[in-house]
């Protein structure tokens, strides 16, 4: 189906201007040729999934927004090596996680919560609470648009690092049609690896406890820092985490106060915390209410989202995002890179 569109009424931010044209592709054969069209005729195309980490710009896309809409879920379950599933692009993430944790599919329950579909995690390689989407993806098929053909990546070819992989490394080659997930059989957790999270549940770092149990947390956990979608609460008109957490080299971490939190990583970098910093730059909860039309603030829970409070244009997010980094860059040196992906706009 073809028609135009405004883009502020599919992303989580309510906010981006009209599209020339929306198609929503209900099944894999329409993704394809949608894209494949657009691509023969020199259409610029943008591939929208939940619009839960896009930021699109007030003049809106001068081209063919895809909606992907497929479905399907597919397991094949065995006592032996576990459950192989595979999940079309389209079907919503969080509904799988309830179904993972229902079904007893061990290892994305502290995922619960997070918006979007299925084919956007691997892109993005999404995690929360000590947990990544790579931790249980077996493969990735793909629509590769510069070879025009389907290519399927295991794990170990997706290139998964914090908020990476080959797939954001290359926007505009590959359209991700199914994910594949390789899951352990049980009623339990993987184990904790969250401190906030094990607080919350009572027990050491490493425990494992009921998969139910983790994601009725997860989910407080979240709404309670507006990260969990509510058509009622402006906290939630965001597009999640605005910046992500800085990888500093271990020179650059020595500059930072002695109270900054700091996380080794394996190769030897340092992870700091973007939240920490933001506050601790002077911007705290709510920011921006004092300011200017107060349209676009920092969410009264969480420092690390900018927020919509009704009314909000992209250049109004954009200008509290860009006084927020560049305070933090004053105070700490240290320049934060924006999670969502930006289209038709700059920070």
């Amino acid at each position: 189906m073809s028609l135009a569109g405004t883009l502020a009424e599919v992303t989580t931010l309510r906010v981006g201007g009209p599209a020339r044209t929306m198609i929503t592709a209900g099944s894999e054969a329409d993704l394809i040729d949608a894209v494949r069209a657009a691509d023969e005729t020199g259409e610029p195309v943008l591939v929208l999934g939940g619009g839960s980490n896009v930021l699109i710009g007030d003049e809106g896309f001068d081209g063919t927004v895809v909606r992907i809409a497929t479905r399907g879920i597919d397991a094949d379950v065995s006592t032996c090596s576990g459950a192989t599933v595979r999940v079309a692009a389209g079907e919503d993430w969080d509904g799988f996680v309830a179904r993972a944790v229902e079904q007893e599919w061990s290892g994305v329950e502290a995922l619960s919560g997070i918006p979007g579909l299925v084919g956007a995690t691997p892109i993005q390689n999404v995690g929360a609470y000590g947990a990544e989407v790579s931790q249980t993806i077996a493969s990735v098929r793909t629509w590769d648009r510069v070879a025009r053909r389907q290519t399927t990546f295991s794990v170990a070819d997706c290139g998964f690092g914090y908020r990476w992989s080959r797939f954001k490394a290359e926007p505009d080659r590959y359209l991700v049609l199914e994910v594949t997930f390789q899951f352990s059989l049980g009623a339990l957790s993987a184990p904790v690896r969250y401190a906030e999270l094990a607080r919350t549940l009572g027990v050491a770092v490493g425990t494992r406890v009921p998969a139910s149990e983790v994601r009725a947390s997860v989910l407080r956990l979240r709404a309670g820092k507006g990260m969990v979608l509510d058509a009622g609460d402006h906290d939630t008109w965001s597009a999640g985490s605005f910046f992500t957490n800085p990888i500093l080299t271990s020179a650059e971490a020595a500059q930072l106060p002695m109270e900054a939190p700091r996380y080794d990583q394996p190769d030897g970098r340092v992870k700091t915390s973007a939240a920490w910093l933001i506050e601790h730059a002077g911007f705290g909860k709510g920011f921006g209410t004092e300011i200017g039309t107060g349209r676009a603030t920092l969410s009264t829970k969480h420092t690390l989202a900018v927020t919509n409070r009704g009314g909000a244009s992209a250049s109004d997010v954009l200008e509290l995002a860009r006084e927020v980094r560049s305070g933090v860059v004053q105070q700490f040196g240290i320049t934060l890179v924006p999670e969502p992906v930006l289209v038709g706009c700059f920070l």
